[in-house]
């Protein structure tokens, strides 16, 4: 079972600072449409799922440790459910519900102490076929150059700050996270800033048939 940190401060139906260079790419690896289910994973206050639904999903699901986003999203999201769970591989079981098409799951990964139980959390509750798309801060050779060179570290790490993250992912690593767990077909990209600079990157995933 997955640790995560304490609450994330949610106050308001408001999109994180992120979302605006994330959401167009996770809607275009995802490929959202009708007829899809999606769930996700580290859903914070809703808002990606109403934006699933805004994109013509027929259903959906979020789950995270934080009473007070489930609450906004409850609110504010009525046609979709929201349950209260600490990520864990049994979620799936524990929500009682049909395979989902998506699994969805934006900078959530890198805030947990078991980044496995959430891989596997999220490839049990795919049906054959269906797809994972995640994203987390982006960790790359140049980058880190950059970081360095910069003499960024101290701020990049925020390590003073509660809550923050406490994994740091290169593609190379969240490949095999993934590959570790069963995924195949990934497909990479970038989102926020330059090429080898970006703010995060995604992946796009696949369960097999």
């Amino acid at each position: 079972m997955s640790h995560s940190v304490p609450e994330f401060g949610w106050k308001s139906t408001a999109p994180e600072p992120s979302h605006r260079y994330i959401l167009p790419v996770l809607r275009r690896l995802a490929e959202p449409g009708p007829g899809k289910r999606v769930l996700d994973v580290g859903c914070g206050n809703g808002y990606n799922v109403g934006q699933y639904l805004a994109w013509g999903c027929s259903a959906g699901v979020g789950v995270d440790v934080s009473d007070v986003g489930i609450g906004i999203a409850r609110r504010t999201y009525p046609a979709a459910r929201f349950e209260v769970l600490e990520i864990a591989p049994d979620v799936p079981a524990r929500l009682g519900e049909s395979p989902f098409d998506i699994v969805s799951s934006t900078e959530v990964v890198e805030h947990l102490y078991d980044p496995h139980a959430w891989a596997r959390c999220c490839f049990n509750a795919l049906a054959p076929g269906g797809r994972l798309v995640c994203s987390t801060p982006y960790h790359g050779y140049v980058k880190n150059l950059a970081i360095s060179l910069a003499g960024g570290w101290d701020r990049h790490w925020e390590a003073l700050r509660e809550g923050q993250h406490i994994k740091f992912f290169s593609r190379s690593t969240l490949r095999r996270l993934l590959a570790d767990v069963g995924f195949v077909n990934m497909v990479f990209a970038g989102a926020g800033r330059v090429p080898l600079l970006w703010k995060s990157m995604l992946v796009r995933a696949e369960r097999p048939r």
